[in-house]
């Protein structure tokens, strides 16, 4: 069975196919290294081993720290166990002392490098690094929106929070809560992950997530109207009901002598023509009976007289069998 790619895998491949300038690579190998970055000793040399589960992305990672440090990175991979063995990318950097010196990373701090977040764009990268490392995202055709990053430090979570918050506070309010042993800062209005997508670099995936957005909202507006629809025939069909059954009241007591306005008598005889009939409905038929415009309301105005009629009969009804 061939292994379907995710939203989250399109994007995460997405952005590693976005081109961007030194400056910004920095960014966003710094997020990357400290959200999931490892020390190893090798040879006696310290390495710096970044994780993936994407093989583009590992490609990616070899190819940043070729172009900005002129270093080789390794490959190697592992093997997860049980139902579904996913295969783990490891690129492998040496000189890892000086590269993370340089990319400001501190394993035991949570606070952002300030140099490499200073301007919007290297916070848009440096947030793309956090989320090619440990970020999530609903595939858009899952009725429940949710865009996370997840981390082990509550500290860190807390700042690139705040990052994506007052760098671009026009678009996001992103909130930390915490799972199990992992802090996650999430997106959950749709609007918000739509922008994010396009912050980071995703422009492809978007548009995929915009066209599913929308058409599912075109659906979700199209179910209420014809839930809207349902309701109103509900509410016509039971005012109707009453109406029939206060002028089969007068009917059985008086005859049609009973409604001596000859407007009240046709709209009368209309309701029992037809009893599925809307207010509006009632109003134009009325119209053509009686080769005269009449409104709405003043057909709403003889139902009310009607039913105000209907009630004090029935009230002067209980009354006398009561005594």
């Amino acid at each position: 069975m061939p292994n379907t790619l995710s939203f989250a895998g399109e994007v995460k491949e997405e952005i590693a196919r976005h081109p961007l300038p030194d400056t910004a690579i920095r960014s966003l190998l710094s997020s990357f290294a400290k959200t999931s970055g490892e020390i190893h000793i090798s040879g006696g040399q310290e390495e710096l081993d970044l994780s993936t589960e994407r093989a583009n992305v590992a490609k990616f990672l070899y190819l940043s720290f070729r172009q900005v440090y002129g270093v080789s990175p390794r490959f190697a991979y592992t093997k997860g166990i049980g139902f579904r063995k996913r295969v783990k990318f490891h690129c492998l950097v040496p000189e890892a002392e000086y590269i993370l010196s340089d990319l400001q990373v501190d394993f035991l701090s949570g606070r952002l490098p300030k140099d490499l977040t200073s301007t919007a764009e290297q916070a848009a990268a440096y947030l793309a690094g956090a989320f090619l490392a440990a970020g999530s995202v609903n595939d858009p055709s899952s009725s429940n929106y949710h865009l996370e990053i997840a981390f082990s430090d509550q500290t860190y979570a807390n700042w690139i929070a705040h990052l994506l918050n007052r760098v671009f506070s026009h678009n996001f309010t992103s909130k930390v809560t915490k799972r199990r042993s992992q802090f996650v800062v999430y997106l959950k209005r749709s609007d918000q992950i739509s922008d994010f997508l396009a912050l980071i670099g995703a422009q492809e995936s978007c548009l995929k997530f915009e066209n599913v957005r929308v058409d599912r909202d075109f659906a979700n507006i199209g179910n209420r109207l014809s839930n809207l629809d349902g309701a109103n025939m509900s509410k016509t069909l039971k005012a109707s009901e009453r109406q029939a059954k206060a002028i089969e009241y007068f009917l059985s007591k008086d005859g049609w002598a009973h409604f001596d306005n000859p407007k009240k008598k046709a709209l009368m005889e209309l309701r029992l023509e037809h009893r599925d009939a809307s207010l509006d409905e009632l109003r134009e038929m009325l119209s053509e009976r009686l080769a005269s415009s009449v409104s709405k309301s003043n057909v709403n105005h003889l139902f009310r007289s009607l039913l105000s009629e209907y009630e004090q009969e029935l009230k002067r009804n209980e009354e006398k069998n009561g005594r």
